[in-house]
């Protein structure tokens, strides 16, 4: 006679944010999973539904009170989780029904709380560990978190208050997650923290034994070394301008890591700087990156600014457009600032008139568009490496070379690709450009 199992609860899952939300909401599922849950896709498949929070700005903490509304529409049972944890009386106020609230990055708290509102029933045949983590990006890019939490203290940021100070992961854990992570097909890793920099500084720098003989230490440069020993792309996000930053670039010139840093400069005006709470070094920081260049001459450098800073004046932002123009950075994105509940930036005088800020910003984005267009269009006639996102039934491709994260950068449209996978890394000729995005084909077609 058959053994009829019982049916395992099923979670949904909504996660807000950054990556660094979603390696969060990764590492929840796959412990949920190991302990025999099975994933919804939506609402009406879910015993409990899982909102994993961003509480950054105030726009996104509005999106994630939204998020919460519809999963309590639609489904009833609402599990809360991630930064703006931190607000559970809020969250409270407006949705008594939710059942449990945790903070970021508090896991084996909102497991309990799953297990609490949806028992797994009683089976030796439903507790089974998944073979490797469950994952919520391609199979061909994973995210790489190597730690949690900040040490700075930026006067528009609440990041430190949300998930703490920085708290650094054994740089030999890492390399194990990031072994398993390419043997199970990975072929990017995107390494995220809020401060990569800062990576091993609350561990000292210490040196860590590895599996297979050798030893390595708590440090960016090293970690760095190490995964692009793997095989697969390794690409930097988060990265602050410390010194020690300048010793990352020779391996980008070596190939070991993708010639791509992302580096969060907020402004260049050293008035506005200081009021962020951020090193006003803005001449030396156009030097460093001249001397990249020199070392690698196709690093790509992606940055992010504030516009409308409290007490930014004219003559501010057109220090931060002259020098965005010396800059001539690869990848810019831009917000305008608003005001965040908790933030010191708050009570500086000088607020910036909304519509002073909208013109403002398209001025920055039409720049750095023309900026962008211009340095696309120098790559037409280059063969360049690409990693295959989607492939499409006409025979056309979508891909990223190596200037492109994923979800944040532009794309490359490939034509006449037939025959290519989701995951390989093709040589493609470019043949055309417009202000983010690439055109071409692969080589040899």
């Amino acid at each position: 006679m058959a053994t009829i199992l019982p049916t395992p609860p099923k979670v949904g899952m909504v996660s807000l944010g950054c990556p660094k939300n979603l390696v969060d909401s990764e590492r929840i599922l796959t412990k949920l999973r190991a302990d025999g849950y099975r994933m919804s896709p939506d609402y009406a498949g879910a015993d409990v539904v899982l909102v994993n929070t961003c509480g950054f700005l105030d726009s996104a903490k509005e999106e994630s009170l939204e998020a919460i509304g519809e999963a309590i529409a639609e489904n009833g049972r609402v599990i809360v989780t991630g930064c703006m944890g931190k607000e559970a009386e809020a969250i409270r106020a407006r949705f008594p029904q939710v059942l449990a609230v945790t903070g970021a990055h508090q896991y084996e708290e909102v497991v309990g709380a799953v297990h609490t509102a949806a028992p797994m029933p009683p089976s030796a045949f439903l507790d089974l560990v998944p073979e490797r983590d469950l994952k919520l990006t391609p199979r061909h890019y994973s995210y790489l978190k190597i730690s949690e939490g900040c040490n700075h203290r930026c006067s528009f940021c609440i990041i430190p208050a949300l998930r703490g100070d920085l708290v650094s992961r054994r740089p030999d854990a890492i390399l194990r997650e990031a072994e398993k992570l390419v043997a199970a097909g990975t072929r990017e890793l995107l390494v995220i923290s809020q401060d990569t920099s800062a990576y091993g500084l609350d561990l000292r720098h210490a040196t860590y034994p590895l599996k297979g003989g050798g030893e390595v230490r708590a440090h960016m440069t090293d970690l760095a070394r190490e995964l692009g020993k793997l095989g697969a792309w390794v690409r930097l996000h988060y990265v602050y301008p410390y010194p020690h930053v300048d010793q990352v670039i020779p391996l980008m010139a070596e190939g070991l890591v993708l010639p791509y840093l992302d580096i969060p400069f907020q402004h260049a005006a050293p008035n506005v700087l200081k009021a962020m709470k951020r090193p006003a070094n803005e001449a030396k920081v156009l030097e460093r990156l001249a001397k990249w260049r020199a070392i690698c001459p196709d690093i790509t450098i992606r940055s992010t600014f504030v516009v409308g800073f409290p007490g930014e004046t004219e003559a501010d932002f057109e220090y931060l457009l002259q020098w965005l123009d010396e800059a001539q950075l690869d990848r810019v994105g831009a917000f305008r600032f608003e005001p965040v509940e908790g933030a010191a930036a708050n009570a500086l005088p000088g607020h910036v008139p909304e519509e002073v800020k909208e013109e403002r910003y398209a001025r920055l984005m039409a720049l750095t568009a023309r900026i962008s267009a211009e340095k696309l269009a120098a790559k037409v006639g280059r063969t360049l490496p690409v990693i295959i996102d989607a492939v499409d039934e006409d025979g056309g491709a979508t891909g990223r070379s190596q200037a492109d994260a994923p979800e944040i950068d532009g794309e490359v449209f490939l034509r006449d690709a037939h025959g290519l996978s989701v995951g390989d890394i093709v040589p493609v000729t470019i043949e055309d450009a417009d202000e983010h995005d690439l055109y071409g084909v692969p080589a040899g077609r």
